[in-house]
């Protein structure tokens, strides 16, 4: 809100973004990137946008209110379900889930995107990814299981002491009550879920929800019969995969692994 605020003062005053940023001494990208609500106003950005516009207070006074997240906005309507979710349950292909990395881990993986980010923003998407683990903690308690490829554990992202830190991590979290975790058989030739990751929600109303993400952005599934056979799929693959028992062991070893 407070961006389209400020795009409203900047059309009136018949300002380009880029004339916006000479005026106040900040660049267009800044300017383009506030409106879009990607990054916070930074240092006197408000204060001076409020005076080149002639805002009168008003983007001071929607200052003073700003809230900032550092989710990315297509993640936050997700965010906000699990959060108060009943139950959740991860397949994951690619790298540690969200929910399971540790806070050098996630600096590894959010350090790394296209386009790149500078460290203010770095540092703020890893806080808010370990915003997120108090879901493990929370009351009332909620279920969580995770079926995890073993290519996604033995990736050394960050290094090879990142990842039998990262590994440890994982087996401690495991010895929650409330967590299950397996790990795919690396020995398996096929599986139900070859097509890709996915997460399945139950919301604290017993709704079920589906998520899933990729390169292209992502999407929620609430409609029948596409949702019922997520959850389908997910119970097939909890068959199919390691039993919890099983999964530490190979955990294990691979945190073991120099």
């Amino acid at each position: 809100m407070f961006g389209t605020l400020l795009r409203f003062f900047r059309e009136r005053a018949e300002l380009s973004q880029e004339a916006l940023g000479l005026k106040i001494g900040f660049s267009k990208s800044q300017v383009a990137m506030v409106e879009r609500g990607q990054r916070p106003p930074k240092g006197d950005f408000v204060t001076r946008a409020d005076e080149a516009l002639g805002a009168q207070g008003a983007l001071l006074a929607a200052g003073t209110e700003l809230v900032f997240s550092h989710l990315a906005s297509w993640f936050e309507q997700f965010a906000a379900e699990e959060a108060t979710a009943s139950a959740r349950h991860e397949y994951e292909t690619h790298v540690v889930p969200g929910l399971l990395q540790t806070e050098e881990y996630a600096r590894a993986v959010l350090g790394h995107t296209h386009p790149s980010v500078d460290d203010e923003e770095i540092e703020g998407r890893v806080a808010a990814r370990l915003e997120r683990q108090s879901l493990f903690t929370r009351k009332p308690t909620p279920d969580i299981g995770f079926v995890l490829e073993l290519s996604a554990l033995i990736r050394p992202i960050g290094g090879r002491h990142v990842r039998s830190r990262q590994l440890r991590h994982i087996l401690d979290v495991a010895q929650l009550r409330n967590v299950q975790m397996q790990v795919m058989s690396p020995d398996r030739e096929v599986h139900v879920a070859l097509d890709g990751p996915f997460v399945l929600l139950e919301t604290k109303e017993r709704r079920q929800l589906a998520y899933i993400e990729g390169q292209g952005g992502s999407f929620f599934i609430s409609e029948q019969p596409t949702l019922g056979n997520l959850f389908g799929k997910y119970g097939i693959l909890r068959a199919q995969a390691l039993s919890p028992e099983e999964s530490m062991k190979l955990i294990e070893q691979a945190a073991e692994e120099r």
